[in-house]
């Protein structure tokens, strides 16, 4: 952010004056991000018997808002600069510095979206997108003041400043909708969903009776899955031969989901309440 804004000082390059600018609320949202993390991370408590990893949601959300309302601001800025030009300096020295903090975001962002991977966080990962973006909105900062040192045409700047807004956008737009997502309690995505249907599938024909299972629900909290399905097991069975096949299931969908929570309830196949909870509210 320092090295951004001393060359933005340079130059009185809107271009860098919206690359400062980014970079000013990648502070806010890096911070915002710690925070948010201290409290993700905290076990599950008599309060928060699911664990607190959705506060992980409310600082990709924000941090989202923030990316917008630059957005807006590098706009705003770029759109004066069309209407009252102003002459760019020093474009050499600018240029170098511009392409040092370039580089400096380049590797912070990959290490933060290797650990955001790694981890299932997606406080991690919005913060490496929103560093990449800064990348490329350096990139195109460059590449408007290489046209305007190399052709003169001084109204490249804030044309690429433009651009560069309406990209950081949409990653505003982006980051905010996969929060919302995640507050509403999204299914995992589809190929998480199969592995759990495969594991359902093979263990069950295993069985020489007919078993069954419904009402197969998914979420995600922060890096954390939560998987709940009813299995149905011919009434005859006992308990510890059903709770064994349970028992069998959740392991293995642990196994190939390891952040999950798996939880199981047991039903008669005879018994017509079995049929009665396949919807979420069996009440309506």
């Amino acid at each position: 952010m320092a090295l951004k804004t001393y060359a933005w000082a340079l130059t009185s390059s809107v271009g860098l004056f919206a690359d400062a600018l980014e970079s000013l609320v990648n502070l806010a949202a890096g911070v915002m991000a710690l925070l948010v993390l201290r409290v993700a991370e905290r076990p599950p408590d008599a309060d928060h018997l699911y664990g607190h990893e959705k506060a992980e949601y409310f600082a990709s959300g924000a941090e989202g808002t923030l990316i917008l309302i630059a957005a807006l601001s590098i706009a705003w800025s770029a759109g004066h600069r069309l209407l009252l030009p102003r002459q760019v300096q020093r474009l050499d020295v600018g240029l170098a510095i511009l392409v040092l903090a370039a580089l400096v975001n380049l590797a912070t962002a990959l290490l933060l979206l290797s650990a955001g991977h790694r981890l299932r966080s997606i406080t991690l990962r919005a913060n490496a997108q929103h560093l990449l973006t800064d990348v490329w909105t350096s990139a195109g900062v460059l590449v408007g003041l290489a046209l305007v040192g190399l052709t003169g045409w001084q109204a490249a700047d804030p044309l690429v400043a433009l651009l560069l807004a309406a990209h950081i956008g949409w990653t505003g737009l982006r980051l905010v909708s996969s929060s919302i997502h995640g507050l509403m309690d999204r299914a995992l995505p589809g190929d998480e969903v199969g592995q759990v249907v495969a594991v359902l599938d093979e263990l069950m024909q295993r069985e020489a009776d007919e078993v069954r299972y419904h009402a197969l629900r998914t979420r995600r909290s922060g890096a954390r899955s939560f998987v709940s399905f009813h299995v149905q097991v011919p009434g005859r069975w006992t308990v510890q031969r059903g709770h064994d096949l349970v028992e069998t299931i959740e392991e293995e969908i642990r196994r190939r989901l390891p952040m999950a929570t798996v939880f199981t309830h047991l039903e008669p196949l005879e018994d017509p309440r079995s049929y009665r909870d396949q919807v979420l509210d069996p009440l309506r």
